[in-house]
């Protein structure tokens, strides 16, 4: 990809307008939300969501979320259900991603569907994710705004570091503030599966639906975001359950210790979530392999292992 100027926006009306306008035009534009930064392109043009897996380098077979900007306009996308209206009405706008069937005439991308017959939506609790999709009057598909498989962006600095000269602008608004992913709820089925645990808890969903969710078996065919087994990775190797930095390691650290960088010294999950891929891309930047102090697994830690996991898995 030829490179280009990348314009860093704000978060006024008029940076928002020039913003949507490009996004209508065809151009990449990054944007916060409420869990990562996402690389926005019209859901609806092809070469354009084309131009997103060229930027990021990602895989065509890894399907996208359409971001929008209101119940009503996902409805207009997919087909609906009883059970998406009972959890759109407690969790949307937020760090929720609902998988449906497509309706007919939804006119979206199948680049963003990656050929399936469901689409991943969301409405992002974030007011300058909600303006500018708004302005924009679509769906707009939006990954993390990194390079596939590496550190997800939290700040724009981060989305600049990975992706400037490749995107038209970065709108900054300051870091986010749940820090991972949305969690990803299959509804294509008799029942809801969980597809990725995120920044909304499983606990959360069941005590709305009153049942468990179902797991993915990892053997089934991607069906959403964030499923490939390495992922989220950093340049240097990760090390799990690290109770102490082996020679030449960096510790991140959880909870009360001696480490380098610490999620959260007081052991809190949702501090630990939105310092997650930030302590990560500091501690990436030393060029050092990277140790990770052992994180609770309940509530928003069973997202932040997920993420953890798949840095630490094999690579080819």
């Amino acid at each position: 990809m030829c490179s280009q100027i990348t314009e860093i926006l704000g978060p006024s009306d008029q940076d928002l307008i020039h913003a949507a306008e490009l996004l209508k035009a065809g151009q990449l534009v990054s944007f916060p939300t409420e869990t990562v930064y996402g690389l926005g392109a019209d859901a609806r043009n092809g070469t354009a969501v084309a131009a997103v897996y060229a930027a990021k380098g990602r895989p065509s077979f890894n399907p996208l979320i359409a971001h929008v900007h209101s119940v009503a306009a996902a409805q207009e996308l997919v087909q609906w259900s009883d059970m998406a209206e009972r959890l759109a009405a407690a969790f949307w706008p937020g760090p929720l991603t609902l998988v449906l069937p497509l309706r007919a005439g939804h006119g979206v991308s199948s680049l963003v569907t990656a050929g399936l017959e469901t689409l991943a939506v969301r409405v992002p609790a974030h007011p300058t994710a909600l303006r500018l999709l708004a302005h924009v009057g679509g769906p707009v598909a939006a990954p993390s705004a990194n390079p596939s498989g590496r550190i997800s962006p939290t700040t724009a600095a981060h989305v600049l570091a990975g992706l400037k000269g490749k995107i038209a602008a970065v709108v900054d608004d300051g870091p986010c503030g749940v820090g991972v992913e949305s969690t990803i709820l299959g509804l294509a089925g008799p029942e809801p599966v969980l597809l990725r645990p995120g920044g909304l808890a499983a606990e959360e969903i069941e005590a709305v639906i009153g049942q468990p969710l179902a797991q993915r078996n990892a053997a089934d065919p991607l069906t959403a975001p964030g499923q490939l087994l390495s992922h989220y990775a950093p340049k240097a190797r990760v090390r799990l359950e690290a109770q102490t930095a082996l020679e030449g390691e960096v510790l991140l650290g959880f909870g009360p210790m001696a480490c380098d960088l610490n999620l959260s010294e007081t052991g809190d999950l949702s501090e630990a979530a939105a310092n997650l891929f930030d302590h990560l891309h500091r501690l990436d930047a030393l060029s050092q392999p990277i140790a990770v102090a052992p994180v609770p697994d309940r509530g928003l830690g069973v997202a932040i292992n997920d993420r953890l996991r798949r840095a630490a898995a094999p690579r080819d």
